[in-house]
């Protein structure tokens, strides 16, 4: 177990060293213009990184306030697209299943609304087909993802990669860059 977990923790460690920390200053620099202008933000994710959308969506809409909402500042505009089951799965059932985030960015999405997609490999079709709608209707897109960033890293505006071809440690780094995030707007808004 200990070896196990000296390997796990030294790949974290090195995953999290090599993290291109400027491309995480222009995405907080995005979130907030987001949050002075009132635009909204929507995250999206399979799986792990689904928990990690709704998790660092939680942190953000409520984590900056504090523990029980003692710190007055001006809220974010943002939810999780993948917390809505009961949509996904009508959109899942009745097309395709690569529908379920394109359908509700459509219904719910402006111009300069923000997107955050999270994919470790960076190649779920349900995800691409996301970003390509939200940058048909002119959002602007954000990408989470490990490997080499996959097709996700090509169709965002921006996107942090975690280089690890590995989906546990890609999925803890980036809900590591929420909290990381989440603190600094804790700490700064």
């Amino acid at each position: 177990m200990i070896t196990t977990a000296n390997k796990y923790l030294g790949e974290l460690q090195e995953t999290i060293s090599g993290l291109p920390l400027k491309t995480l200053e222009k995405i907080k620099d995005i979130l907030l213009e987001a949050h002075q202008k009132n635009r909204q933000i929507f995250m999206i994710g399979n799986g792990g990184s689904a928990s990690t959308s709704s998790h660092i969506t939680c942190d953000i809409a409520k984590g900056i306030l504090g523990h029980t909402g003692e710190k007055k500042s001006k809220r974010f505009k943002i939810i999780s697209l993948n917390d809505n089951v009961a949509l996904m799965s009508a959109w899942a059932n009745d097309t395709i299943y690569d529908n379920i985030f394109s359908e509700q960015i459509k219904n719910l999405a402006k111009k300069d609304d923000i997107v955050i997609a999270l994919s470790a490999s960076g190649n779920s079709p349900n995800i691409i087909k996301a970003v390509e709608t939200a940058n048909e209707i002119s959002c602007i897109t954000i990408g989470l993802a490990g490997f080499n960033g996959g097709k996700l890293a090509k169709l965002t505006d921006i996107c942090l990669t975690a280089k690890i071809d590995k989906y546990d440690i890609a999925e803890d780094t980036h809900l590591i860059l929420g909290h990381i995030l989440t603190r600094w707007f804790f700490e700064n808004v």
